[in-house]
This record gives C-alpha cells, sequence and structure tokens, in this order.
C-alpha cells in the first residue's frame, strides 16, 4: 500500500478463511478481510477484491483516501464466524443449546420409529414394513401422543449437552486451525473436534437416551420417565445408565467425524466466503448427516439394544445358552449377571446371532429419515442464532465506539 492511500495490485492473496486478516505492510497499517471489502483500522472503506482468470485475485484502485471522516459513512457488517473476544463461548453455547432442543423435540416421532424397527425379536404388533407404516400403526393402536412419549427427558439432556458440544467444538476448532494452518480450514482439526466435542456430549446424552429408549418400545412397561429413572436405579443399578457409552462413543466418534469433515467440505463448496446462508447450511447439514447415519447404523443397533435390554433377545440367548451347556448353563444363564447384555462385543454378538448381517442394518432407512431433516435443523439453527446473537453484540459495539469518539 502507498502512503497516498491507494493499494496497489497484487499477484496472491490469501485465500480468506474464518475470520483471516490482511496485514498492512507500510504505516503500519492493518486491514481486515469482512464480506468481500477490505477495511482499515479506522473502519472505513479502502478496497474491494475482484475475481480474476484462473482464480487470481487483486485489488482494485481506492477512490478516496481512508480517513476518519468517511469512516462515519460506512459501517462493516458483522462477521459470524470470527466472534467477539469474551462472547465466543457464551454465545456458542446458547445457539447450540436452541439448536439440540429444536432438532430433538421435531424429530422424536421419526425416533421412535427408528428405535422399534431396530429391535431384533419385534412382538407381532411392532412389525412395520417402513416409517410412515409405523407410524400410522402407532397412532392408530396405540394413540396420537404416543410417537412422542419420553420427549421432555431429552429436551432436558439436549439443552445443556449440545450446548457443551457446540462451545467445545467450536473452540478446538479455531485453536486446531490456527495451530496447523493458520487463516485456512484444516479438515482435520474439524475431525479432531468433533470427536472431542463427543465425549462432553455423550456423557450427558447417555441416560436420557436410556430412558428415551426404554419408554420408545412396544409396550413398555413405565407409566412415565420418573418411573423408568426409578424402575432402572432397583433393578439395575447406576451402571444401566452407562452402559452402552462406550458403545456409544465407538458409533459417535467417527460419526461426528465424518459429520463435521462432510459439513465444512459442503461449506467449503456452497458457501465459500462463510457468510450466513441458511439454504447452504441445510444443504451441507442434510447431505452431512445422512452420510453419517448410513455409514454407523451397524454400531447404533448395537447401542440400542444395550439401552433396551430387548426382552425378547434376552430370553432367547438365554433358551441357546440352557440348551448347550445344560443344567449348568442353565444355572449360569439364570444367574443375575447374564440377565444383562453389557459392553460392545455381547452386543455385536447377540446382533449377528439373531439375524445376521442384515440384522446391522435394521431402521437404516428411519435413521437415515431422521438424521436428514435432523442436522440440517441442528445446523440451520445454530448458524441462525449465532447469527443473530454476533450481529447484535457487534451493533452494541459499534454504538459504544460511537459514543467513545463524541
Amino acid at each position: 500500500m502507498e502512503a497516498e492511500g491507494f493499494v496497489s495490485r497484487r499477484t496472491s492473496v490469501e485465500t480468506p478463511g474464518v475470520d483471516s486478516r490482511v496485514a498492512g505492510a507500510a504505516a503500519g497499517a492493518e486491514f481486515r478481510w469482512l464480506s468481500g471489502r477490505l477495511l482499515d483500522t479506522t473502519r472505513g472503506f479502502v478496497g474491494s477484491l475482484s475475481q480474476r482468470m484462473a482464480g487470481e485475485q487483486d485489488f482494485t484502485p481506492v477512490l478516496h483516501r481512508a480517513t476518519p471522516e468517511t469512516s462515519t459513512s460506512v459501517e462493516p457488517e458483522a462477521d459470524y464466524e470470527g466472534l467477539p473476544h469474551g462472547a465466543a463461548t457464551g454465545t456458542h453455547m446458547l445457539a447450540g443449546a436452541v439448536a439440540g432442543i429444536m432438532e430433538h423435540c421435531l424429530m422424536y416421532p421419526i425416533d421412535c420409529v427408528k428405535t422399534r424397527m431396530q429391535s431384533l425379536q419385534p412382538e407381532p404388533g411392532a412389525r412395520y414394513r417402513n416409517v410412515m407404516d409405523a407410524l400410522r400403526q402407532i397412532v392408530r393402536t396405540e394413540g396420537v401422543w404416543r410417537p412422542i412419549r419420553g420427549v421432555h427427558v431429552l429436551a432436558v439432556g439436549a439443552g445443556p449437552a449440545h450446548a457443551l458440544y457446540f462451545a467445545c467444538y467450536e473452540k478446538i476448532k479455531f485453536s486446531l486451525s490456527d495451530a496447523i494452518h493458520p487463516g485456512a480450514n484444516s479438515h482435520f482439526a474439524n475431525g479432531v473436534a468433533g470427536c472431542m466435542a463427543t465425549v462432553l456430549h455423550d456423557a450427558i446424552m447417555n441416560p436420557a437416551e436410556v430412558v428415551k429408549q426404554r419408554m420408545q418400545m412396544f409396550n413398555s412397561p413405565y407409566r412415565g420417565v420418573l418411573d423408568c429413572v426409578g424402575s432402572l436405579l432397583r433393578h439395575e443399578g447406576l451402571a444401566a445408565f452407562y452402559r452402552s457409552y462406550t458403545t456409544q462413543l465407538t458409533m459417535n466418534v467417527p460419526f461426528q467425524a465424518l459429520h463435521f469433515m462432510t459439513y465444512e467440505y459442503l461449506q467449503e463448496l456452497l458457501n465459500p466466503h462463510r457468510q450466513y446462508n441458511p439454504s447452504s447450511h441445510v444443504v451441507s447439514g442434510a447431505m452431512a448427516g445422512a452420510l453419517a447415519a448410513a455409514v454407523t447404523t451397524p454400531l447404533d443397533v448395537c447401542k440400542t439394544l444395550l439401552n433396551t435390554q430387548e426382552a425378547q433377545t434376552v430370553h432367547v440367548i438365554q433358551a441357546e445358552a440352557a440348551t448347550t451347556a445344560g443344567a449348568v448353563g442353565a444355572a449360569a444363564a439364570s444367574g443375575p449377571g447374564s440377565r444383562h447384555i453389557s459392553g460392545l462385543g455381547e452386543a455385536f454378538r447377540t446382533v449377528y446371532r439373531m439375524g445376521g448381517i442384515p440384522a446391522f442394518f435394521k431402521g437404516v432407512q428411519a435413521r437415515v429419515i431422521y438424521q436428514m431433516p435432523s442436522t440440517a435443523i441442528s445446523w440451520s439453527v445454530y448458524e441462525f442464532f449465532k447469527y443473530i446473537i454476533t450481529k447484535r453484540q457487534h451493533e452494541r459495539q459499534l454504538r459504544g465506539d460511537h459514543d467513545g469518539d463524541k
């Protein structure tokens, strides 16, 4: 940049990423890239970027000098991907909590169908051809409110779980991205951030998942959430709430890694400047969720078996053990330690024994149908609230700066 206020042509410019910055080399000038405009530290308009052949970019000459007088007529837009320091964590947590509650509550009926369709030994009244057939049968035979029974326990768990989930993801993603490739997006950082966020998320959500799926099963014996929690504590102990935790992590770590990497990759294609773009958030979220859901369905079937401890399946396993080992096996099968299926290995063997390879993909249609709108809702709501909250913070900051200049 020349001292007279003109920007000379450059042959290469760093690709604008999330909150990327362009530093001036002369006169200590500092610039920031915001929504296709170049701003100096006085918040004045300096220049713009124009696309060139073969992806080359250059700065067009400035039509006027950036001065305090011109800065009052042009205000920078809020960069919602680069949140204000000190408020970013709270913003991510609030946006994430709202997104998580809306995601799970709106898609809860499909989640109920998924749980039932993953049953290894469904009762005659709970055998469904597809998702719509399941919903029709449940409403017709069990009442219109049956598909959403237990939704409030999931809402209570989803709020804090998703608040920590998104806050952890954003914090680790930006920290790792800056360390690995400053000013640019890193798929490795996105994957690691998704994995670490999942550990916190599942620690809170796993008990809620157990109660939810117990109440979703056909002919569930529990009168309500408190009755279910009390019964589990009395008969199976506190361990029942975390029996599927390692399986949940084994499923969700690759799920979230694939989910976040796919989402960020699609955002690079559909929304390269990372502006607030609802359609790109919906499409990216839906596609990322569908792919991750289909790939991890076998682990989800095992998780459902561990959470529900499906009575028919447990009885079949006990009967097989009694037949194979005789009286000794029968005595062992009736022991307190064998009444529950525990561990991913035992769940995996049980699923395979009950239905072979196809059993690992029971409910895959319902899972994909659930995850596509679910992740689309989650990402679009999360990005919307992040944008709105950041915009308001930015406006308050501008008002404070203007008041300080008076």
